[in-house]
């Protein structure tokens, strides 16, 4: 597909959290972009870029990796820049480093001026930077339709943290939003995972928060989804 008058060329800017299971979507998603010969730029700490597979030669010249200084944090490991290199336990300081990320990626905004930005849930103060900046915004969700309509009926009841529920019992059922039957529910081990995403981590933002925020600020969804097993929960 070339680029015509009436098909004008974008400049697309991904912002993924620091998981290699985000990150590879995103970049598979930067493929597909630089496919139909739009340039794309991959943010990511500079660590986690040098880890990256080799990009196609016909799409490397479109795909620019950015890599960002991540801020030292004093309880991560020196080097840890991914999910990789941390324990479970320590997650929540890599979220306090990526967040110290803000003013180098507003900068890199301010200066490329890209015409898209699609980022991750972590980043709950990105879309109102964008959004002062003029930039389209998009949450891209690379987990599916039943996982966001579970965790809140609306971007306000995660942002106000207004949900009720704050054991893992209270996640062991459909919650009370659902408006059609279902037995789909987590198991223990993933409902006291469920608890830690509603409850306030080290840097005082939970994660619940933190999607509310993307979700409210965002121009459109992306999401990884198949209609024929999920048409009701991709509704909701």
């Amino acid at each position: 597909m070339a680029i015509t008058d009436d098909h004008k060329q974008l400049h697309v800017a991904m912002f993924p959290w620091l998981a290699f299971s985000h990150i590879i979507p995103f970049l598979e998603l930067s493929k597909s972009i630089a496919q139909k010969e739009h340039r794309v730029s991959l943010l990511s700490a500079a660590r986690n870029i040098q880890r990256f597979p080799i990009l196609p030669p016909n799409l490397s010249p479109l795909i620019n990796l950015v890599k960002l200084t991540l801020p030292r944090v004093k309880e991560l490991p020196s080097n840890a820049e991914s999910t990789m290199d941390v324990s479970t336990d320590d997650i929540p300081y890599l979220k306090r480093a990526f967040d110290g990320l803000q003013p180098e990626v507003t900068r890199f905004l301010k200066d490329e001026s890209p015409d898209w930005i699609i980022y991750d849930f972590a980043p709950y103060w990105f879309p109102s930077v964008a959004a002062g900046l003029g930039i389209s915004r998009v949450f891209f969700s690379i987990i599916n339709a039943w996982f966001i309509a579970f965790q809140g009926p609306s971007p306000d009841d995660l942002i106000n943290g207004s949900d009720d529920r704050r054991i893992a019992k209270d996640f062991l059922a459909p919650p009370k939003w659902v408006p059609f039957p279902s037995k789909l529910c987590y198991r223990k081990h993933e409902a006291n995972w469920m608890v830690g995403c509603v409850s306030v981590n080290a840097y005082e933002v939970s994660d619940a928060y933190r999607s509310g925020m993307v979700l409210k600020g965002s121009d459109c969804l992306f999401i990884i989804h198949c209609y024929e097993f999920e048409p009701q929960w991709l509704t909701l």
